[in-house]
């Protein structure tokens, strides 16, 4: 199985599961690649720590700086806050290890898996493109397969641990792996991966026109409000959400970003509107202003 990272120094995500075991094996056997390995430990599993143990091992084994933390999320945790929390782990890593960028073992699995479960949260056209890589975050083994991962592992004696969390099906995404995903013929599932490419590069192009908007109608920063209120609902919550990604405002969701689109149109100017927890928009008479929350 071959994979590509260009020569660099990177931070790997390793878990511990059978995914991402076999990207550090992968990955250090490619030439002129320096490797951190991170790994976080939610806290939701009792066993957890014993995760933490074989991947400190592997480090070990390869010879790689081992970094870790324990997050001591609780059972109860849902997947976003779990998975918010492991990135900005992996970020101050990469950030305080010098690393050109993060990689991650998702596949392919991975990939149509997100793409039914963002469709059922209904995310929007972003979440059928949203797993890809980025400058940020690589992910190499994208165009594998869960199960050609695993005879990987098999067929060159990897170790790995099961998180038993992957079993349960009360958690949506375990549900669409385990009851949807193996009903797909393989002819569905290419289809589906065909349709979902289509559909990244139809995003690629609408950000690109939204970009193109945005920088007529932004200046100095702020974002003419009379453009704005003129443009049909649809279209205003995609310049809103493309503005405050600009801007730096990365963790905002589609309730959010409704409920912002209406005050922006309805408020008086002189209102402060919170968009989250760093961030407010004040409504200036021609223009939204994004300001930072004073800590």
């Amino acid at each position: 199985m071959d994979i590509k990272l260009e020569p660099g120094k990177y931070t790997v995500a390793v878990s511990g599961g059978v995914d991402s075991v076999v990207l550090l094996d992968l990955l250090s056997h490619l030439p002129e690649v320096t490797l951190v390995v991170a790994h976080f430990d939610h806290g939701i599993r009792h066993d957890s720590v014993e995760d933490r143990k074989l991947v400190e091992s592997l480090a070990s084994q390869h010879g790689l700086a081992f970094y870790y933390e324990e997050g001591k999320l609780g059972s109860k945790t849902s997947e976003a806050s779990a998975r918010l929390k492991r990135y900005e782990f992996l970020q101050r890593i990469k950030n305080q290890t010098k690393s050109d960028a993060i990689v991650t073992a998702h596949h392919q699995d991975d990939l149509i898996e997100t793409a039914i479960l963002n469709l059922v949260r209904g995310t929007g056209r972003r979440g059928l493109s949203s797993l890809k890589s980025t400058t940020e975050i690589r992910r190499p083994l994208l165009g594998q397969t869960k199960a050609v991962i695993t005879k990987y592992a098999k067929q060159h004696k990897l170790v790995w641990r099961e998180d038993s969390t992957n079993q349960e099906d009360k958690y949506l995404r375990n549900y669409i792996r385990h009851k949807v995903i193996p009903k797909l013929s393989q002819k569905e599932r290419q289809q589906l991966l065909e349709n979902l490419s289509e559909a990244a590069n139809r995003n690629r192009e609408i950000d690109k026109l939204l970009n193109q908007m945005l920088a007529d109608h932004v200046h100095a920063g702020k974002l003419n409000r009379s453009w704005f209120i003129n443009l049909p609902h649809d279209l205003a919550r995609e310049v809103l959400l493309a503005w405050l990604k600009c801007s730096g405002v990365e963790n905002i969701n589609r309730g959010q970003i409704e409920r912002t689109t209406v005050l922006i149109k309805t408020l008086s100017h002189g209102k402060l509107i919170d968009v989250d927890a760093a961030y407010q928009l004040k409504i200036e008479a021609q223009a939204l202003a994004l300001l930072a929350r004073e800590r």
